[in-house]
């Protein structure tokens, strides 16, 4: 079982994402519920209180308005029960009256005066009362009705934290209800919408992990419109890049097997052919004299090509032996090689090399990369029908510019499709042809790369034109001069 599987159930043993969830949810509902159950029980408080002071008021008028202040023993205890007082104080001006007493109470607890607006200490002042207001009498103050400054009553607490103590049990059992039917709605929301999502992901993910070469592993974007859809989309993408390339590699690698079988081969024929080529210079014919030197290199240089076929796939191309050359013999080379140097060359050819341009490179690496910029132009002109010289051209320009030297090869050919711009200088992506590999353009510019220069395609002109630059090695000026007297 590999890594990933084993991470996947260490994880589902322990709180989950849907647990996570759950439980946050549930809290943050709690903590909302609590913002306000704590000043729903001080409201609550402060209500009972002002119930019991309208009250008071009322005896205190009925209290008041008896002849001479006196009112039966019997009556006042009754009008005190009924706003569950102990005595009922009216003061007016200088004059403080003792309406009603039903027994002469103790000390007196505390003090709460209702004339002043309630603050944060109300809620203090509640929690209070639930935790030590059992049997403690407390003064309450208020203002008197018609002409009095203030009424005062002492009351028994006991009755205020009953009520408050039945009201906060009441608020909180709703609290609960409601949190837990909230939390509820809450999670499977958002498990619908973010949880599962995300655990189908993670499964894939694993999955895909796991086989990366089985297509049917890869993830199905669901068209959400959302982060979800945007991540299940970028998902399918890179799977879909990741499996594509590893097809891609299992048959580069089958591909390099038969490559160096056939190298082998082949190898052995141009040798045979080399050594045939050899009785060639003891002809004396003059035509033979002039094309065997040429062949003689061709073959060499073909024997060469044979035993570095293999270098491109395992990323070991030779490094350039690089020398002062002259960038016309290179580029005649190159024309000879794409058979463009007879008379009746179907595709026209022009250079445009400034006189005496030294280039300081490998010659073979910058005859590779012109010969198969070439073939690529001439195999364009064939897809596109029967070649026309006066139509179809390929021009090699060459100039200095200070350091670097500037090659442009040109055609005037249909130009590259766009699929083949998306992925150029990429192999067996980049092909302009039915067919084709697309190696001949990552081959030229592995090689550019390798002299520290950059090759790209010339937007905006008729057919392909690629650019390539060759920087001059930073050698010592003096070195450089013989170097170049020497070519």
């Amino acid at each position: 079982m590999t890594d990933q599987s084993t991470n996947a159930e260490a994880t589902t043993g322990r709180l989950g994402l849907s647990g996570k969830l759950l439980a946050l949810t549930a809290l943050f509902v709690m903590v909302s519920e609590i913002m306000i159950f704590v000043p729903s029980v001080a409201n609550f408080r402060l209500n009972y209180i002002d119930d019991e002071m309208n009250r008071a008021r009322t005896a205190a008028l009925a209290l008041d308005a008896a002849p001479d202040g006196a009112v039966a023993e019997p009556l006042a205890r009754k009008l005190l029960a009924s706003i569950g007082a102990r005595a009922l104080v009216l003061k007016s001006g200088e004059a403080r009256r003792l309406l009603a007493v039903a027994d002469m109470p103790p000390e007196v607890a505390i003090t709460i005066d209702r004339r002043e607006p309630a603050g944060v200490s109300a809620i203090l002042d509640a929690f209070d009362v639930m935790l030590n207001g059992k049997k403690r009498l407390a003064r309450v103050v208020a203002e008197a009705p018609e002409q009095g400054d203030f009424i005062e009553i002492v009351v028994d607490e006991t009755a205020l934290r009953n009520a408050m103590l039945g009201f906060a049990r009441n608020v909180l059992l709703v609290a609960l209800v409601i949190s837990l039917v909230t939390a509820a709605l809450v999670y499977l929301a958002l498990d619908l919408m973010i949880v599962r999502p995300v655990r189908r992901l993670t499964a894939t993910m694993v999955g895909f992990a796991e086989a990366p070469e089985d297509a049917s592993r890869i993830v199905v974007a669901s068209g959400r419109a959302d982060e979800i859809g945007v991540a299940e989309s970028e998902l399918e993408r890179m799977q879909s890049e990741i499996h594509g390339q590893l097809q891609q590699k299992s048959r580069l690698a089958a591909l390099g097997l038969a490559v160096s079988k056939i190298n082998h081969d082949l190898r052995n024929l141009l040798a045979a052919a080399q050594l045939m080529s050899d009785r060639l210079g003891t002809v004396s014919d003059p035509t033979v004299q002039k094309l065997a030197p040429k062949l003689v290199a061709t073959l060499d240089r073909a024997i060469s090509f044979c035993q570095s076929t293999l270098s491109y796939g395992a990323a070991q191309e030779t490094p350039p032996a690089r020398r002062m050359a002259s960038l016309a013999d290179i580029v005649e080379e190159t024309r000879t090689a794409l058979g463009l140097a007879t008379e009746d060359a179907q595709i026209g050819f022009t250079t445009a090399v400034e006189r005496g341009l030294l280039i300081d490179a490998d010659p073979d690496h910058i005859f590779r990369i012109l010969l198969n910029l070439g073939r690529n132009a001439t195999q364009a002109f064939e897809n596109r029908g029967t070649p026309d010289p006066a139509r179809d051209q390929i021009r090699i320009s060459g100039r200095r510019e200070g350091a670097v030297v500037v090659i442009e090869v040109s055609d005037t050919g249909p130009g590259l499709p766009s699929k083949a711009r998306e992925h150029l200088f990429e192999p067996f992506q980049g092909s302009t042809r039915p067919g084709g590999s697309g190696l001949g353009l990552a081959i030229a510019a592995e090689l550019v790369r390798a002299h520290g220069g950059s090759i790209a395609l010339v937007e905006g002109t008729m057919g392909a034109t690629f650019r390539i630059t060759i920087p001059d090695r930073p050698i010592d000026l003096q070195a450089r001069a013989r170097e170049r007297a020497r070519a």
